[in-house]
């Protein structure tokens, strides 16, 4: 977890809520070469690490048909990030800008989400391309990924300072868009 004196000019720092309003279960955790923040990519789709979802035995039968898909979702629990922030500057952009309006870690619930690629499948354990997280953080769930649904090629963002410089992104094989 980043140190509360680790506040950027222009960041805005809350108090959090006294107590929580749900709860979740960790159904497992994902296993990556990244040790740091530092080490991970910026997201998935810069990414070509190879990392194991360890699943609870008990949500076993819930990789039923699984893999049946070539991609899926992971939903996890970024443990180790700030919740405290509402503006950020994030050091590409060099000025402020909403949590919201950002993919950082830093935010109220920190929940992660990366469309990774499924390469292999053998009890409770799923070995997936695309992994952007630190080694061991805890999975909240896995959803099948549906190139008919989930992509949005139209969809517009903010151009990125240096964004030009940027790797490409890994695409979907042409026969699941």
């Amino acid at each position: 977890m980043a140190e509360r004196s680790d506040i950027r000019p222009g960041e805005l720092e809350i108090s959090l809520p006294a107590s929580a309003d749900a709860g979740v279960y960790f159904i497992g955790r994902i296993r990556t070469p990244f040790k740091s923040r530092a080490e991970c990519p910026k997201n998935s789709a810069e990414s070509e690490a190879v990392g194991v979802v360890e699943l609870d035995p008990r949500y076993a039968a819930g990789l039923t048909d699984l893999g049946l898909y070539s991609h899926c979702w992971l939903l996890y629990w970024m443990d180790r990030a700030r919740r405290d922030l509402t503006l950020q500057v994030r050091a590409h952009l060099g000025r402020a800008r909403g949590t919201f309006a950002l993919r950082s870690p830093v935010r109220p619930n920190p929940i992660a989400i990366a469309a990774v690629e499924i390469v292999g499948m053998e009890g409770v354990t799923l070995s997936v391309r695309g992994v952007d997280c630190i080694d061991g953080t805890p999975l909240l769930d896995i959803k099948p990924y549906f190139a008919s649904t989930d992509s949005f090629p139209g969809a517009k963002r903010p151009k990125a300072a240096g964004s030009d410089a940027r790797r490409p992104r890994r695409q979907a094989p042409k026969e699941l868009c």
